[in-house]
């Protein structure tokens, strides 16, 4: 079976009032290719007239951007023309490309009456023959999207995208990225074939996850390419982020919310943002 080389535990970096934990990257995991990035904010309960979340316009190029909203709910807007209002169970999925400008905020709803908020975001690398791609946003309810359950429904994936089981994702992607977000009960198995050739995240959220050896909530585990068989056990009911992909193995250049191949395209970057050829903010 696939081996775990390390456990991660996820870094408190609170935001304003907004709780949030941080996996990937760390002084200790840079990334597991393609994946770039992970935040994981709440769980927390928010009071009535609150401001909601902080993330006002803002920049990308360069990546996809990946939302899973456990609780609560998230208002987007950009610079395309896209607005949404995604509440709990549902994903936003934006590919910033070329770039954009884009906020996530909350609902006026949310503000008013308050509620428990959890969300996570993770960001997922383009290659570099399509970080120029034209910009893309779609956002889908919980009922929209596609769900594998096992025989004795007590494990139960919402397949984001790729393909779980052989149930296709509910998002149409422009790499082959594989994510889900699995549900287990106590005491369920699960036995996975991932590819050796492929990379693992495996991040839970809540609960408590055997692979060979105990993964406890809020950790991510980095997985060697020993095997190609994935057996997971929960040993107390769990929440899972998971997914696979073949690496890049290309060149990763961060600059704030850009993520490209070169020193150079990062300045690139900015100068296009400065000058407003990722659109205006209206």
């Amino acid at each position: 079976m696939r081996n775990i080389k390390k456990l991660h535990k996820a870094e408190y970096r609170p935001i304003g009032d907004l709780k949030t934990w941080s996996p990937m990257p760390t002084a200790n995991l840079q990334m597991i290719d393609p994946f770039l990035f992970l935040n994981h904010h709440g769980p927390q309960v928010y009071p009535p007239g609150n401001s909601g979340l902080p993330f006002g316009p803002h920049p990308h190029r360069g990546i996809e951007t990946v939302t899973f909203i456990i609780d609560g709910d998230i208002t987007h807007k950009d610079s395309q023309g896209h607005s949404s209002v995604i509440t709990a169970g549902g994903v936003q999925w934006m590919t910033a490309g070329k770039g954009l400008l884009h906020s996530e905020v909350s609902s006026e709803e949310f503000k008013k009456n308050g509620g428990k908020l959890e969300i996570l975001q993770l960001w997922v690398n383009l290659p570099k023959r399509l970080k120029m791609m034209e910009p893309h946003y779609r956002g889908l309810q919980k009922e929209q999207i596609s769900v594998w359950k096992n025989k004795e429904d007590t494990i139960r994936a919402q397949v984001v995208s790729g393909n779980f089981e052989g149930i296709r994702g509910a998002f149409d992607t422009p790499t082959a990225v594989n994510l889900s977000i699995v549900h287990f009960d106590e005491s369920s198995q699960l036995r996975l074939n991932i590819s050796r050739d492929e990379n693992i995240l495996f991040y839970v959220i809540k609960g408590e996850l055997e692979v060979n050896e105990i993964v406890p909530e809020m950790h991510l585990a980095d997985f060697s390419r020993n095997s190609e068989v994935l057996l997971i056990k929960a040993t107390k009911p769990g929440i899972l982020l998971f997914g696979h992909a073949k690496p890049f193995n290309e060149k990763v250049v961060f600059g704030g919310p850009f993520v490209m191949n070169s020193e150079d395209e990062i300045r690139e970057a900015y100068d296009d943002f400065h000058s407003g050829k990722m659109g205006t903010w209206k």
